[in-house]
């Protein structure tokens, strides 16, 4: 009898494990301290080339954009999804692949990317952006400006 109770579990366990469900990924949070624009989920450095990651200064210091250089764009979570606007515009002198400003659109969505790029010994391959000020535009709706401050990586 142990022999066939046995038998059965080990019959069933491929069906039970299959009945497991993997858990859904944790909801994209869709403000960041009340503003529209929300928490930008992990995002791995590029292939090749240098990347801007930025967080906010405000209470939550959530991680809002990321920039990459080559090929010029941002990646925004906007009404909840993340998205990638292109580049369109830059002024100014940077560094690793950056403007000063630059500026970025998708759909009616403009963001505009100031930042202060500086060099850091304690950094291997990268930068400190010790200020920066994303600004969002979109039309019928307040313009934001969000205070950052983030990481240079590059691969």
């Amino acid at each position: 009898m142990k022999k066939l109770a046995l038998a059965l579990i080990v019959l069933a366990a491929p069906a039970l494990a299959r009945d497991k469900k993997t858990p859904a990924p944790a909801p994209i949070a869709p403000s960041v301290d009340g503003l529209p624009i929300g928490v930008l989920p992990k995002q791995d450095l590029p292939a090749k080339g240098c990347a801007a990651f930025l967080w906010t200064r405000g209470p939550s210091q959530a991680m809002i954009a990321m920039a990459v250089a080559d090929p010029g764009k941002i990646r925004l979570t906007i009404d909840g999804k993340v998205q990638d606007f292109a580049m369109i515009g830059q002024d100014g002198t940077g560094g690793f692949g950056f403007s000063h400003t630059t500026e970025y659109k998708g759909g009616d969505v403009t963001a505009t990317l100031d930042m202060t790029i500086a060099n850091d010994a304690n950094l291997a391959n990268g930068a400190r952006i010790g200020e920066a000020t994303l600004r969002i535009d979109r039309p019928g709706q307040d313009t934001v400006v969000v205070p950052a401050g983030g990481l240079i990586g590059c691969a």
